[in-house]
C-alpha cells in the first residue's frame, strides 16, 4: 500500500469537515478529485475507510487507524517545513561561538541575552575555542563563530572586526611599578605574571610584549577567573595584563593602579569570524552589531 502525505490530509480534513464538500473547500481541491483520491486509497487498502450511509460522514474502524497515523505523522512534517521556512527566511539557525578569548566570556553573554530575545528560534551554544582548533572547526562546520584576536587567511572565511581594546598592566597601588607612567617589557622580569590558563601564542602580554623583547618573567600563576586574579593582585601576589573593558572598575577602585604597555600603548583588535556564505544570515549580522555596541558600552563605562 503506497500512502502518501496527501492522503493523510485527505483523512484528516474529512474527518474533520463531516464530509466531502466542505473537506474539498478545506484542501483546495474540487469535490470530484477529493472523491476520486478516496476511492483510490480504499482500492489500495482493500477495505472501506468511511462509513458513507452516515451523517456526518465518518471514518470506519480502518479509517481511525489511519487517522492516527496523520495526526502521528503531519504535525511532524508540518514542524519540519516550518522549520525549513525559518531557515529560509532566516529567523531560524544554529549559532554556536567558539571563543579564543577567554576574558570575552564576561562581555559576550550580556549580548546574547539581549540576541535571544529577538532570536528565540536561533539554537545558541559557546565552545570554549581554548580546548580545540576554532578555527578548523569553523571551516568543518562544527561551530559557526569564533571570536578572535588573530585573523588568518582562509577560504570561504570572513573576519569581521568587532572593536579595538588595549590590554593594560594591572597591579596593586602598592606595587614598585606603580611609580611609573607606562609599563615596558623589561619591567616584567622580576614579576609573577598572572594569567589564565591560556598557551603563551594567546595571550597579548606575550605576543604583543614580551616575546618579541624575549623578556621571561620570575614566575607565571595561571587562573581561571578574572576575580580570582584581580583578588591576587591586590593583595600584591603577582602583577596582570587584562583587556581595557575588564578593568574598567578596578580603574576606581584605591586598591588597583592600570598602566599602559609600553609608552604608546598597544592596542588589539577582535573579530568575529565567520563562514563567508553565513554574512547573509540576519541573525548573524545581528549578533555582530551587539558585540560592537556591548562592547563600546563597557569600554565607556
Amino acid at each position: 500500500m503506497h500512502i502518501e502525505f496527501r492522503h493523510l490530509r485527505t483523512i484528516r480534513a474529512i474527518h474533520e469537515a463531516g464530509g466531502v464538500a466542505r473537506a474539498a473547500e478545506q484542501l483546495n481541491i474540487t469535490q470530484s478529485a477529493l472523491s476520486h483520491q478516496i476511492k483510490g486509497l480504499e482500492d489500495q487498502a482493500g477495505v472501506e475507510l468511511f462509513v458513507r450511509r452516515s451523517k456526518p460522514m465518518r471514518l470506519s474502524a480502518a479509517g481511525q487507524r489511519l487517522l492516527r497515523l496523520a495526526n502521528q505523522v503531519l504535525p511532524q512534517v508540518e514542524a519540519l517545513q516550518a522549520e525549513f521556512a525559518g531557515l529560509r527566511d532566516g529567523k531560524s539557525g544554529r549559532l554556536h561561538i567558539a571563543i579564543e578569548c577567554h576574558a570575552c566570556f564576561e562581555w559576550l553573554f550580556p549580548v546574547l541575552e539581549t540576541f535571544r530575545k529577538s532570536w528565540g528560534d536561533v539554537d545558541v551554544d559557546i565552545r570554549p575555542g581554548l580546548a580545540f582548533d576554532a578555527l578548523p572547526a569553523l571551516v568543518k562546520e562544527d561551530v559557526d563563530v569564533v571570536i578572535s584576536s588573530d585573523p588568518e587567511d582562509l577560504p570561504g572565511v570572513t573576519f569581521t572586526p568587532l572593536f579595538d581594546y588595549a590590554p593594560v598592566f594591572v597591579a596593586a597601588s602598592t606595587h614598585p611599578l606603580a611609580a611609573k607612567p607606562y609599563i615596558e617589557a623589561e619591567d616584567f622580569r622580576g614579576e609573577t605574571l598572572i594569567t589564565y590558563p591560556v598557551e603563551r601564542a594567546r595571550l597579548d602580554i606575550f605576543s604583543q610584549l614580551l616575546t618579541p623583547a624575549k623578556v621571561e618573567p620570575a614566575a607565571i600563576r595561571q587562573v581561571e577567573l578574572t576575580a580570582v586574579i584581580l583578588l591576587l593582585v591586590a593583595s600584591n601576589r603577582g602583577v596582570s595584563v587584562l583587556p581595557d573593558w575588564v578593568v574598567r572598575e578596578v580603574k576606581y577602585s584605591s586598591d588597583y593602579i592600570t598602566r599602559p604597555l609600553t609608552r604608546k600603548g598597544l592596542t588589539r583588535r577582535l573579530y568575529a569570524a565567520t563562514r563567508s556564505d553565513d554574512l547573509d544570515k540576519p541573525y548573524m549580522g545581528d549578533l555582530i552589531r551587539l558585540a560592537g555596541e556591548e562592547a563600546r558600552k563597557l569600554q565607556s563605562a
